[in-house]
């Protein structure tokens, strides 16, 4: 099954959106964890808010993923400004247990 990356880039002082809606963004999370390879918050180097989130998320067709995306209290609490979508190919690392060539 294809994987798709979601860099989202929250709205301007997002974090008080953020506490507000954190429970049910995670309990969203637990319930498609089968979906999820890796999810996790971004902040800038020095910076102790988080500004942006990292999804990778494993769908049929981009279409799927964002409707992931699209379900996800987060997304629907209006945290994030801008979505960038990539097909994403894991190839290296730990999490992949090694290489994939």
């Amino acid at each position: 099954m294809p994987a798709y990356m979601a860099l989202c880039d929250d709205v301007p002082d997002s974090a008080e959106l953020r506490r507000a809606v954190l429970q049910d963004h995670l309990t969203y999370i637990e319930a498609i964890m089968d979906r999820v390879l890796v999810a996790g918050p971004l902040r800038a180097p020095a910076t102790e808010a988080y500004s942006s989130s990292c999804f990778v998320y494993l769908a049929d067709d981009i279409e799927a993923a964002r409707v992931l995306l699209e379900e996800d209290p987060y997304h629907r609490a209006g945290v994030y400004a801008e979505v960038r979508w990539s097909e994403f190919k894991p190839a290296a690392g730990q999490w992949i247990g090694g290489k994939t060539w």
